[in-house]
């Protein structure tokens, strides 16, 4: 280990000095308080209970090892902080029943959790429970604050804290009157709650009651920690049935109007987590008369991101029923989400698009979606985030479920099919978005006003990009879906002639398509071949190729199977 620093090697020489001054005052103190206490008079009535009064004084082996521990301190703290000695030591200092040496373990404990980034042996969590059931007030203070810091900077085993059994001291603080005792137990609470099983012993330990109480503190330290508490629990579904039993939701549900960004963010984020159950949708919604929703619409205009982002995935966990998607439609949702579409979050903006994608699949939502300023923010996200896989399939989605209703016509009309056309170019071809933007455009193809609208856009790189993933037949969805895009538009004089300059890749992709095993991919090939075969060059092409041959194995495994089916059809009626 290296040499400390001159500002730590300060704090240490104030640490000796503190200590010092406490082991040579201490009795001294103790008896000239006590003499104050006899003399007074409201002992006076009865002089057997001032014999009974605890006098907390150093026993002869606590003196000593105060000593030796002041002797590590000045001479061997640099070299071995965690060593045998200093521990021994520290095991005497906290479980003395002298208040005075037990702050000595504790402030020793603090200043290396400050200082000092290094794991901590397990070793040294023995201490940490006389001192978290120390009854000084001071104790708990920096004992606790101390296993705050060590738990954050990771220098000791969640699971091990509790494996030790320090869990339940941590809990019973949660019940002090001090707030910093309560803040600092909350925090390991929360700091805790991030493993599963200790998620399991914080309920088993029924430390949710008390947590659930701190939520509603006056104090925001205290307030913020325990809500993350309960945040953490609740991303386990056993816990999240307790907290329901415990009565979690009306909590949560009206610290969401909290003046704390942070509660309100906290909150939200749990009462998503629990959303995701539909089990629990119909307390939810219940409470307040449905001011659930009504609040996280209100959160959607939030200024700060997380929390509106955090809104939008809560209502999108809770958008399960046409009821309630349809209750979100009428209290003005929408144009809160087209706001949010244009947020500079990319969480904002996934979360958003992705509650949006929720309330377009619902066909009795899909008129009010299909709205002049919402295709507009659509074709605008889709054209600024072209490289986004997540805001390029939820879109693509959406203007999909849109395209089936009466109004697609305002969908051809819009910036939409731009934005798809030129996701078409950005994303790779791994991603599961590319397979939902070219069904999409698969499907808008179908109406020959999208068409017409698609091939005046069309040029060299995106025939280009249409061709190669057609012939990319490894990845099923998106080469169907390219070769029946260039389908649809090849009776157009301009994609025709586009696509002469890529004769060879597509008749590399008809033979793969002829001969492929399912069905669709031999009945788009013969179409495709049927179209192009009209024009000269291609049909020339054609004749070179292996064409005809393919064509004709397709035509005999037709006539088999027309075959097999007569028979089986003969034998059905007999």
């Amino acid at each position: 280990m290296g040499q400390l620093c001159g500002r730590c090697m300060q704090l240490l020489r104030d640490f000796v000095a503190f200590v010092q001054r406490m082991s040579s005052d201490l009795l001294h103190s103790i008896k000239e308080c006590l003499t104050l206490i006899i003399k007074c008079s409201c002992l006076k009535q009865g002089s057997s209970k001032a014999r009974q009064l605890y006098k907390p004084v150093l026993q002869p082996h606590e003196r000593v090892t105060a000593q030796e521990f002041l002797q590590h301190i000045e001479r061997g703290f640099e070299t071995s902080p965690l060593g045998k000695d200093p521990l021994e030591a520290l095991r005497t200092l906290a479980f003395s029943e002298n208040p005075g040496l037990q702050q000595s373990a504790a402030l020793y404990y603090l200043h290396m959790s400050q200082h000092m980034n290094i794991p901590l042996p397990a070793e040294h969590l023995e201490p940490f429970y006389a001192l978290l059931r120390s009854a000084d007030l001071e104790v708990q203070q920096m004992s606790s604050l101390s296993l705050v810091n060590f738990l954050l900077e990771g220098n000791i085993d969640k699971e091990l804290v509790v494996q030790m059994g320090l869990l339940e001291p941590i809990l019973d603080l949660l019940e002090s009157d001090d707030p910093t005792v309560q803040c600092n137990s909350c925090a390991c609470t929360m700091t805790l709650a991030v493993s599963e099983s200790n998620r399991d012993a914080i309920g088993a330990a029924r430390g949710i009651t008390p947590l659930l109480s701190l939520a509603n503190s006056y104090d925001p330290r205290v307030q913020q920690n325990a809500v993350g508490a309960i945040l953490n629990l609740t991303q386990s579904e056993r816990i999240q049935q307790v907290l329901c039993k415990e009565g979690a939701l009306p909590v949560l549900i009206f610290l969401l109007e909290s003046p704390d960004s942070e509660v309100q963010y906290y909150s939200c984020a749990a009462l998503s987590n629990i959303a995701v159950n539909a089990q629990h949708h119909e307390a939810m919604l219940r409470t307040g008369e449905r001011f659930l929703l009504r609040v996280l619409t209100s959160l959607l205009s939030s200024p700060v991101d997380k929390v509106s982002s955090q809104a939008c995935v809560c209502l999108r966990n809770l958008a399960t029923s046409a009821d309630t998607q349809a209750e979100m439609v009428s209290q003005d949702v929408l144009p809160k989400l087209c706001s949010l579409l244009a947020s500079g979050s990319e969480a904002v903006r996934r979360a958003s698009v992705a509650l949006l994608w929720i309330l377009s699949q619902h066909p009795h939502n899909q008129d009010a979606l299909v709205c002049a300023e919402l295709l507009q923010s659509l074709g605008t996200l889709l054209s600024a985030h072209t490289t986004d896989p997540v805001i390029a399939g939820h879109a693509a989605c959406i203007i999909k479920n849109l395209s089936l209703s009466k109004n697609r016509e305002r969908i051809i009309e819009s910036p939409c099919v731009e934005g798809l056309l030129q996701a078409l170019l950005s994303i790779d071809i791994r991603e599961d978005s590319l397979h939902y933007v070219t069904s999409c455009l698969a499907e808008l193809t179908k109406q020959e006003g999208a068409t017409l609208r698609m091939v005046q856009r069309m040029d060299e790189p995106l025939t280009k990009c249409l061709v190669r993933l057609a012939g990319q037949v490894e990845h099923t969805e998106p080469s169907f879906q390219a070769a029946s895009i260039i389908q649809h538009m090849i009776d157009h004089e301009k994609m025709m002639h586009l696509l002469k300059c890529h004769i060879r890749e597509i008749q590399a992709y008809l033979e793969n398509f002829l001969s492929h095993q399912e069905i669709r991919f031999q009945q788009l090939g013969i179409s495709t071949f049927c179209r192009l075969q009209a024009d000269p060059e291609f049909s020339l092409a054609f004749r070179k190729s292996q064409m005809a041959k393919l064509l004709e194995q397709v035509r005999q495994q037709t006539e088999e199977t027309q075959e097999l089916l007569r028979a089986a059809l003969c034998h059905t009626k007999s």
